[in-house]
């Protein structure tokens, strides 16, 4: 993937102008929302003699400390003077925004911000080429994120539309968002969005279509599943009773052989998916197909135009809409939450996933049963 605090009637209209100078900005949803509750496990009041029942809670376990590196920049959080800072070095600006006990989180910055490059990170990539700041989606200090406006880091996280973390946004000299990702990236994977950063690739193309062009070592051959179906037509399949699937992934996908085998081969995940037509795509075929809305096109046409730079990327239809989508690192029980989510139409109940997501924790939680969302 706490609230803004409104000061003053004034606030009210530059929020909106906040939202309004960001509609630009392309958005698109990932990976991991605010499901890191904190780990549980109460009891009911007993009785003066103690022989009362207990009510057992789950637990909610896998979540992990987000640690920032020392050498983060100490930010006043004003936006326009950071990014000014960072161009002035030669360098862009990183925002990276978390939540506490967000494991994709602590993941990310292990792997990619705290091991250095004979080791397979790109930490000292990341110090040359930005000043890196961290905001937290649900905190309350406050953001100077033009002349116009100032909100708090929730409020800033909410007029992004940022429900998942890690998100990182990359700013310009000129305090623009340039380039953003949803969700925990590989060192290689994120190695090829640093440098479409650093050397300015966003004046002349979009990301996908850089990734497409500047990874191309052949990492991983297409692995068959029982319940894939071949689809051509998707405007066609979409008037069929059960929801769309649709996996993209292609043979540069260094994570795809992974989410074979450890989540689609879990149980649950295998029994969800005979609620869908579940069709893989591969992303680099030029073979013709009819996408949602009835157009020609390809694979790699239509990824590109989805604007999707992650392998591998999950995007689920109902009712001829696409209802979520997954462009990042997910685990199998935020994998379950998200295949229930629209097998049981519950987008007619909730607007997205995370929403709902909330409920079905608390429902499992009541239970007693614990949830380990790092599984």
């Amino acid at each position: 993937m706490t609230s803004l605090n409104h000061f003053s009637l004034l606030k009210l209209s530059v929020k909106a102008l906040l939202v309004l100078t960001l509609s630009s900005i392309a958005i698109s949803p990932s990976v991991f929302a605010d499901n890191t509750a904190t780990t549980t496990n109460k009891t009911t009041d007993t009785t003066a003699d103690n022989n009362a029942d207990q009510t057992l809670v789950g637990q909610i376990i896998g979540a992990s400390d987000v640690e920032f590196p020392d050498w983060f920049k100490e930010s006043f959080l004003d936006f326009r003077e950071d990014a000014e800072e960072a161009a002035e070095e030669g360098k862009h600006m990183l925002v990276f925004a978390d939540l506490k006990g967000c494991p994709y989180c602590a993941k990310m910055l292990e792997d990619n911000f705290k091991t250095a490059e004979k080791d397979g990170g790109n930490l000292e990539f990341i110090k040359e080429n930005f000043d890196s700041i961290h905001i937290n989606i649900k905190g309350s200090r406050e953001i100077a994120f033009n002349e116009q406006m100032e909100v708090t880091e929730s409020e800033l996280a909410k007029a992004l539309k940022v429900l998942y973390t890690p998100t990182l946004l990359f700013m310009n000299a000129d305090n623009k968002v340039v380039a953003r990702l949803n969700g925990y990236r590989t060192p290689r994977e994120f190695k090829t969005v640093l440098n479409y950063v650093k050397d300015k690739a966003y004046e002349t193309t979009d990301l996908a279509s850089y990734r497409s062009e500047n990874l191309n070592d052949v990492v991983y051959e297409l692995l068959p599943n029982k319940h894939f179906t071949d689809i051509t037509d998707f405007q066609k399949a979409s008037e069929k009773d059960k929801p769309i699937a649709i996996l993209f992934e292609d043979n540069t996908c260094g994570e795809c052989e992974a989410f074979h085998k450890d989540i689609l081969t879990n149980p649950d995940i295998d029994n969800l998916m005979k609620a869908y037509n579940f069709a893989r795509l591969d992303a680099l075929s030029d073979k013709e197909i009819i996408d949602i809305d009835g157009n020609k096109t390809t694979a790699k046409d239509w990824i590109k135009k989805l604007g999707i730079s992650y392998r591998p990327a999950l995007v689920l239809y109902a009712e001829g809409e696409e209802k979520a989508r997954v462009t990042g690192l997910l685990k199998t029980f935020h994998m379950t939450e998200l295949l229930t989510y629209v097998a049981d139409k519950e987008y007619e109940t909730y607007a997205t996933w995370l929403e709902f997501g909330k409920v079905y924790q608390e429902n499992i939680l009541k239970s007693g049963k614990d949830i380990d969302i790092w599984k």
